[in-house]
């Protein structure tokens, strides 16, 4: 059985672990050639996205139930969150290196997103919608979030055709594992600032464009 300190010990090697199936108790390492990263502080914003953003209702809550997202972006046809890999990750949100951004829209459940931290890395495990856009939200507030906490690196692992419209690129193993090693030299808070509000977000993303 992985134990916490394993886990720990194998993000910070520049590898991660997946169950082919959520009926399937075991974990399998991965390493793979090409690796996902998403821009910190800089994550791309369609203008229908921004559009959405500006009509409002959206608010984004850190930490509020790690557990309850974590089970959202696991309830899926398919998925390689197993309960030996979910109860990991709560014994890493209670050792303080396992975090969550929940989405709402209009004070409901829009989506999510979950990490582990290490240094001024994120590793980002997984996100979902619950509503259009919930997902989408969560990438723009965990990408300024980590920005405004001090981090350097976010880790999608692989690098999906929604994660490359939000400015998500592969790096080649060798480039990664430099990179790790930086972040890992640093460190960071996830806890330390309050998240933004949504008129922090648009603002942001504004003055980039």
């Amino acid at each position: 059985m992985l134990t916490p300190a394993q886990l720990l010990s194998g993000y910070a090697q520049g590898v991660f672990p997946m169950a082919e199936s959520a009926d399937d108790p075991r974990l399998f390492w991965f390493d793979p050639p090409m690796r996902g990263v998403l821009p910190v502080g800089g994550v791309h914003a369609s203008r229908s996205l921004l559009r959405d953003l500006r009509r409002g209702g959206w608010s984004a809550h850190l930490d509020g139930d790690f557990s309850h997202v974590v089970a959202a972006c696991a309830d899926r046809d398919e998925t390689w969150i197993n309960a030996p890999l979910a109860r990991l990750y709560d014994d890493l949100h209670r050792d303080g290196y396992a975090h969550a951004i929940e989405i709402r829209h209009h004070d409901r459940f829009a989506g999510g997103i979950f990490g582990i931290t290490l240094g001024t890395a994120f590793f980002g495990e997984s996100m979902m919608s619950a509503q259009r856009n919930g997902s989408k939200m969560a990438l723009l507030w965990a990408s300024s979030h980590l920005a405004r906490c001090g981090f350097t690196l976010f880790d999608t692992q692989f690098l999906t055709p929604h994660l490359e419209r939000m400015g998500g690129i592969e790096i080649p193993r060798h480039l990664y594992h430099r990179e790790l090693a930086k972040a890992l030299r640093k460190k960071a808070d996830f806890l330390g600032r309050p998240l933004p509000d949504a008129g922090q977000i648009w603002q942001e993303i504004t003055q980039m464009s």
